[in-house]
Protein backbone atom coordinates (compact mmCIF):
# COMPACT_ATOMS: atom_id res chain seq x y z
CA UNK A 1 0.00 0.00 0.00
CA UNK A 2 3.26 2.40 0.87
CA UNK A 3 4.59 1.74 -2.31
CA UNK A 4 1.52 2.14 -4.06
CA UNK A 5 1.00 5.96 -2.37
CA UNK A 6 4.59 6.57 -3.10
CA UNK A 7 4.31 5.82 -6.91
CA UNK A 8 0.80 8.07 -7.41
CA UNK A 9 2.89 10.83 -5.43
CA UNK A 10 5.92 10.42 -7.86
CA UNK A 11 3.71 10.40 -10.81
CA UNK A 12 1.95 13.61 -9.83
CA UNK A 13 5.33 15.23 -8.60
CA UNK A 14 6.19 14.76 -12.68
CA UNK A 15 2.95 16.05 -13.86
CA UNK A 16 3.42 19.11 -12.21
CA UNK A 17 6.62 19.53 -12.79
CA UNK A 18 6.66 19.64 -16.10
CA UNK A 19 4.31 23.19 -16.09
CA UNK A 20 6.38 24.17 -14.14
CA UNK A 21 9.62 23.64 -16.08
CA UNK A 22 7.80 25.58 -19.40
CA UNK A 23 7.11 28.53 -17.07
CA UNK A 24 10.17 28.65 -15.39
CA UNK A 25 12.93 27.52 -18.05
CA UNK A 26 15.64 28.79 -18.73
CA UNK A 27 16.31 30.71 -14.69
CA UNK A 28 20.36 29.84 -15.27
CA UNK A 29 22.87 30.43 -18.22
CA UNK A 30 22.46 27.37 -21.12
CA UNK A 31 26.07 26.03 -21.58
CA UNK A 32 26.63 24.71 -25.66
CA UNK A 33 29.02 22.47 -26.19
CA UNK A 34 31.07 22.84 -29.66
CA UNK A 35 33.41 19.37 -29.84
CA UNK A 36 35.95 21.97 -31.85
CA UNK A 37 38.51 24.23 -31.09
CA UNK A 38 37.97 28.35 -30.83
CA UNK A 39 37.99 30.16 -33.95
CA UNK A 40 37.62 27.54 -36.03
CA UNK A 41 34.65 27.20 -38.68
CA UNK A 42 32.45 25.04 -36.28
CA UNK A 43 33.40 27.44 -33.71
CA UNK A 44 32.42 30.23 -36.02
CA UNK A 45 28.95 29.17 -37.03
CA UNK A 46 27.50 27.74 -33.77
CA UNK A 47 28.71 31.45 -32.11
CA UNK A 48 26.89 33.43 -35.12
CA UNK A 49 23.79 30.53 -34.44
CA UNK A 50 23.70 30.72 -30.87
CA UNK A 51 24.24 35.09 -31.06
CA UNK A 52 20.88 35.09 -33.38
CA UNK A 53 18.96 32.33 -30.59
CA UNK A 54 20.46 34.39 -27.89
CA UNK A 55 17.65 37.42 -27.86
CA UNK A 56 14.81 34.80 -28.29
CA UNK A 57 15.98 33.51 -24.57
CA UNK A 58 15.68 35.38 -21.27
CA UNK A 59 18.90 33.79 -20.19
CA UNK A 60 22.44 33.16 -22.03
CA UNK A 61 23.91 30.41 -24.06
CA UNK A 62 27.54 30.00 -22.74
CA UNK A 63 29.91 28.20 -25.49
CA UNK A 64 32.37 25.87 -24.24
CA UNK A 65 35.13 24.24 -26.14
CA UNK A 66 35.82 20.70 -25.77
CA UNK A 67 37.95 19.77 -29.04
CA UNK A 68 39.62 16.46 -29.84
CA UNK A 69 38.75 13.22 -31.31
CA UNK A 70 36.97 14.67 -34.00
CA UNK A 71 34.47 15.96 -31.91
CA UNK A 72 33.73 12.79 -29.71
CA UNK A 73 35.23 14.34 -26.34
CA UNK A 74 33.17 17.21 -26.58
CA UNK A 75 30.35 14.82 -27.71
CA UNK A 76 30.72 12.28 -24.88
CA UNK A 77 30.87 15.43 -22.47
CA UNK A 78 27.83 16.56 -23.36
CA UNK A 79 25.75 13.00 -23.59
CA UNK A 80 27.16 12.25 -19.66
CA UNK A 81 25.89 15.84 -18.72
CA UNK A 82 22.08 16.18 -16.54
CA UNK A 83 19.61 15.82 -19.16
CA UNK A 84 18.17 19.04 -17.23
CA UNK A 85 18.09 21.52 -20.40
CA UNK A 86 20.86 23.19 -19.08
CA UNK A 87 23.92 21.44 -21.64
CA UNK A 88 23.24 21.40 -25.04
CA UNK A 89 25.57 20.36 -27.95
CA UNK A 90 26.56 21.70 -30.74
CA UNK A 91 26.42 18.48 -33.39
CA UNK A 92 27.80 18.16 -37.25
CA UNK A 93 27.39 15.28 -39.88
CA UNK A 94 31.02 14.31 -38.41
CA UNK A 95 29.27 13.64 -34.37
CA UNK A 96 26.32 11.88 -35.75
CA UNK A 97 26.93 10.70 -38.84
CA UNK A 98 30.53 9.83 -39.78
CA UNK A 99 32.00 8.86 -36.24
CA UNK A 100 29.88 6.24 -36.12
CA UNK A 101 31.20 4.26 -38.89
CA UNK A 102 35.06 5.48 -38.74
CA UNK A 103 35.59 4.81 -34.92
CA UNK A 104 35.11 1.01 -33.90
CA UNK A 105 34.93 2.34 -30.19
CA UNK A 106 32.48 5.60 -29.38
CA UNK A 107 32.30 6.49 -26.70
CA UNK A 108 28.62 7.69 -27.04
CA UNK A 109 25.82 6.93 -28.97
CA UNK A 110 25.04 9.22 -31.37
CA UNK A 111 21.10 7.92 -31.67
CA UNK A 112 20.56 6.84 -27.82
CA UNK A 113 22.52 9.44 -26.12
CA UNK A 114 21.27 12.51 -27.73
CA UNK A 115 18.11 14.36 -28.61
CA UNK A 116 18.26 16.19 -31.80
CA UNK A 117 16.41 19.81 -30.73
CA UNK A 118 17.30 22.30 -33.69
CA UNK A 119 18.21 22.10 -37.44
CA UNK A 120 20.58 25.30 -38.45
CA UNK A 121 22.75 24.85 -41.49
CA UNK A 122 23.95 23.02 -44.71
CA UNK A 123 27.78 23.62 -45.14
CA UNK A 124 28.68 23.20 -48.61
CA UNK A 125 32.78 21.99 -49.35
CA UNK A 126 35.11 24.20 -51.71
CA UNK A 127 37.92 22.43 -54.38
CA UNK A 128 40.32 24.82 -53.76
CA UNK A 129 43.98 23.79 -54.94
CA UNK A 130 47.64 25.87 -54.47
CA UNK A 131 48.15 29.21 -56.64
CA UNK A 132 51.24 27.83 -58.79
CA UNK A 133 49.71 24.31 -59.92
CA UNK A 134 48.98 24.95 -63.89
CA UNK A 135 44.93 24.86 -63.50
CA UNK A 136 42.27 26.99 -64.03
CA UNK A 137 38.78 25.36 -63.74
CA UNK A 138 37.87 22.22 -62.53
CA UNK A 139 37.98 20.04 -65.73
CA UNK A 140 41.18 21.02 -66.53
CA UNK A 141 42.18 19.71 -62.62
CA UNK A 142 40.91 16.34 -63.57
CA UNK A 143 43.02 16.14 -66.73
CA UNK A 144 46.08 16.92 -64.95
CA UNK A 145 45.22 14.55 -62.17
CA UNK A 146 44.64 11.95 -64.97
CA UNK A 147 47.86 12.70 -66.63
CA UNK A 148 50.03 12.89 -63.40
CA UNK A 149 48.51 9.96 -61.49
CA UNK A 150 49.83 9.15 -58.04
CA UNK A 151 51.91 12.62 -58.23
CA UNK A 152 49.93 14.94 -56.24
CA UNK A 153 48.42 15.09 -53.02
CA UNK A 154 45.72 16.42 -50.93
CA UNK A 155 45.35 17.87 -47.68
CA UNK A 156 42.36 17.00 -44.82
CA UNK A 157 41.60 18.31 -41.44
CA UNK A 158 42.16 14.29 -41.13
CA UNK A 159 40.93 10.87 -41.63
CA UNK A 160 37.68 10.38 -41.55
CA UNK A 161 36.75 14.24 -41.99
CA UNK A 162 34.15 15.40 -43.82
CA UNK A 163 36.78 16.31 -46.52
CA UNK A 164 38.83 13.88 -46.01
CA UNK A 165 35.38 11.93 -46.97
CA UNK A 166 34.62 14.40 -49.91
CA UNK A 167 37.94 14.11 -51.43
CA UNK A 168 37.52 10.12 -51.48
CA UNK A 169 33.78 10.15 -53.50
CA UNK A 170 35.57 12.78 -55.73
CA UNK A 171 38.71 10.48 -56.26
CA UNK A 172 36.43 7.83 -56.99
CA UNK A 173 33.82 9.65 -59.64
CA UNK A 174 36.30 11.31 -61.19
CA UNK A 175 38.82 8.45 -61.25
CA UNK A 176 42.09 10.05 -60.13
CA UNK A 177 44.67 8.82 -58.28
CA UNK A 178 45.38 11.32 -55.15
CA UNK A 179 47.54 11.21 -52.49
CA UNK A 180 45.62 11.85 -49.03
CA UNK A 181 48.03 14.04 -46.68
CA UNK A 182 45.92 13.94 -43.07
CA UNK A 183 46.08 17.06 -40.85
CA UNK A 184 45.10 17.81 -37.18
CA UNK A 185 42.62 20.33 -38.16
CA UNK A 186 41.35 21.90 -41.05
CA UNK A 187 43.61 25.32 -40.43
CA UNK A 188 46.79 23.43 -40.47
CA UNK A 189 45.63 21.65 -44.06
CA UNK A 190 44.78 24.81 -45.64
CA UNK A 191 48.14 26.71 -44.05
CA UNK A 192 50.41 23.52 -46.12
CA UNK A 193 47.93 24.06 -48.71
CA UNK A 194 48.71 27.90 -49.58
CA UNK A 195 52.16 27.40 -48.95
CA UNK A 196 52.12 24.67 -51.40
CA UNK A 197 53.41 21.91 -49.90
CA UNK A 198 50.75 19.88 -50.76
CA UNK A 199 48.68 20.64 -53.97
CA UNK A 200 44.42 20.39 -53.60
CA UNK A 201 41.90 20.46 -50.90
CA UNK A 202 38.40 19.37 -50.77
CA UNK A 203 37.22 21.52 -47.26
CA UNK A 204 34.47 23.26 -45.93
CA UNK A 205 33.90 26.86 -47.26
CA UNK A 206 34.22 27.89 -43.35
CA UNK A 207 37.43 26.43 -43.15
CA UNK A 208 38.94 27.30 -46.42
CA UNK A 209 37.40 31.31 -46.50
CA UNK A 210 40.67 32.76 -44.62
CA UNK A 211 43.06 31.23 -47.51
CA UNK A 212 40.35 32.12 -50.28
CA UNK A 213 40.23 35.45 -48.99
CA UNK A 214 43.49 36.25 -49.18
CA UNK A 215 44.05 34.85 -52.64
CA UNK A 216 46.41 32.27 -51.28
CA UNK A 217 44.52 29.66 -52.97
CA UNK A 218 42.74 29.50 -56.18
CA UNK A 219 38.79 28.12 -55.91
CA UNK A 220 37.18 25.62 -58.60
CA UNK A 221 33.92 24.38 -57.84
CA UNK A 222 31.61 24.00 -54.55
CA UNK A 223 29.91 20.57 -53.81
CA UNK A 224 26.67 21.64 -53.41
CA UNK A 225 24.11 20.42 -56.00
CA UNK A 226 22.95 24.25 -56.96
CA UNK A 227 25.67 27.18 -57.31
CA UNK A 228 25.79 28.80 -53.77
CA UNK A 229 24.53 32.57 -53.33
CA UNK A 230 27.42 33.46 -51.73
CA UNK A 231 29.82 31.93 -54.52
CA UNK A 232 27.98 32.32 -57.56
CA UNK A 233 31.33 33.15 -59.88
CA UNK A 234 32.15 28.86 -58.75
CA UNK A 235 30.79 26.41 -60.84
CA UNK A 236 29.62 22.89 -59.12
CA UNK A 237 31.49 19.55 -59.06
CA UNK A 238 28.31 17.95 -60.30
CA UNK A 239 28.20 20.40 -63.63
CA UNK A 240 31.19 17.89 -64.64
CA UNK A 241 30.46 14.95 -62.53
CA UNK A 242 26.62 14.51 -62.74
CA UNK A 243 25.38 13.38 -59.43
CA UNK A 244 28.31 14.54 -57.14
CA UNK A 245 26.67 16.71 -54.19
CA UNK A 246 28.54 16.54 -50.38
CA UNK A 247 27.37 19.18 -47.78
CA UNK A 248 27.83 19.32 -43.76
CA UNK A 249 25.66 20.11 -41.80
CA UNK A 250 25.14 21.07 -37.92
CA UNK A 251 22.21 21.51 -35.47
CA UNK A 252 21.92 21.68 -31.70
CA UNK A 253 21.15 18.33 -29.33
CA UNK A 254 20.59 17.22 -26.28
CA UNK A 255 21.21 15.02 -23.80
CA UNK A 256 18.62 12.20 -24.52
CA UNK A 257 15.62 12.21 -21.46
CA UNK A 258 15.92 16.52 -21.45
CA UNK A 259 12.29 17.51 -20.66
CA UNK A 260 9.97 18.37 -23.70
CA UNK A 261 9.52 21.93 -22.34
CA UNK A 262 13.70 22.64 -22.92
CA UNK A 263 13.35 21.00 -25.94
CA UNK A 264 10.52 23.07 -27.66
CA UNK A 265 11.98 26.49 -26.38
CA UNK A 266 15.46 25.96 -27.47
CA UNK A 267 14.27 24.78 -30.69
CA UNK A 268 11.98 28.02 -31.10
CA UNK A 269 14.73 30.36 -29.93
CA UNK A 270 16.87 29.19 -32.67
CA UNK A 271 14.51 29.33 -35.19
CA UNK A 272 13.38 32.58 -34.66
CA UNK A 273 17.06 33.81 -34.56
CA UNK A 274 17.90 32.12 -37.82
CA UNK A 275 14.84 33.71 -39.96
CA UNK A 276 16.75 37.10 -38.81
CA UNK A 277 17.93 38.03 -42.54
CA UNK A 278 20.85 40.20 -41.50
CA UNK A 279 21.92 36.31 -39.99
CA UNK A 280 21.50 34.65 -43.25
CA UNK A 281 23.35 36.81 -44.72
CA UNK A 282 26.09 36.07 -42.29
CA UNK A 283 26.15 32.52 -42.37
CA UNK A 284 25.19 32.68 -46.52
CA UNK A 285 28.67 34.36 -46.85
CA UNK A 286 30.33 31.26 -44.61
CA UNK A 287 29.15 29.23 -47.17
CA UNK A 288 26.06 28.23 -44.60
CA UNK A 289 22.60 28.32 -45.93
CA UNK A 290 19.94 27.86 -43.06
CA UNK A 291 17.65 24.76 -42.99
CA UNK A 292 13.95 24.56 -43.59
CA UNK A 293 13.54 22.27 -40.99
CA UNK A 294 11.40 23.87 -38.19
CA UNK A 295 10.86 21.29 -35.56
CA UNK A 296 12.87 18.98 -33.87
CA UNK A 297 10.64 15.68 -34.67
CA UNK A 298 11.60 16.64 -38.81
CA UNK A 299 15.42 17.31 -37.60
CA UNK A 300 15.43 14.19 -35.99
CA UNK A 301 14.31 11.99 -39.45
CA UNK A 302 17.06 14.19 -40.86
CA UNK A 303 19.97 13.08 -38.99
CA UNK A 304 18.39 9.39 -38.62
CA UNK A 305 18.26 9.68 -42.88
CA UNK A 306 22.52 10.80 -42.96
CA UNK A 307 23.75 8.25 -40.49
CA UNK A 308 22.95 5.80 -43.52
CA UNK A 309 24.25 8.47 -45.92
CA UNK A 310 27.52 9.13 -44.20
CA UNK A 311 28.05 5.64 -43.01
CA UNK A 312 27.80 4.01 -46.60
CA UNK A 313 30.24 7.07 -47.47
CA UNK A 314 32.63 6.06 -45.17
CA UNK A 315 32.92 2.23 -45.70
CA UNK A 316 33.06 3.43 -49.34
CA UNK A 317 36.41 5.56 -48.63
CA UNK A 318 38.43 2.77 -47.08
CA UNK A 319 38.62 5.32 -43.97
CA UNK A 320 38.91 3.92 -40.34
CA UNK A 321 40.32 5.49 -36.89
CA UNK A 322 41.73 2.45 -34.55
Amino acid sequence: METSRRILLGGAAALLAAPALAQSYPDRPIRLVVPFPPGGGGDTLARLSSLAAQPNLPQPIVIENRAGAGGNIGAEAAARSPADGYTLFYGTNGTHGINEALYPRLPFRPDADFIPVAALTRIALVVVVRKDLPVETLPELIAYLKANPGKLSYGSAGNGTTGHIAAEMFRAAAGVDILHVPYRGNAAAMTDLAGGRVDLGIDLIPAAAPVMEGNAVRALAVTSAEPLPSHRNLPTVASVLPGFEVAAWDGIFAPAGTPAAAVTAINAAYRRGLRDPEVVARLRARGAEVVPLDSSAEFAAFVAAERGKWAAAVKASGARMD
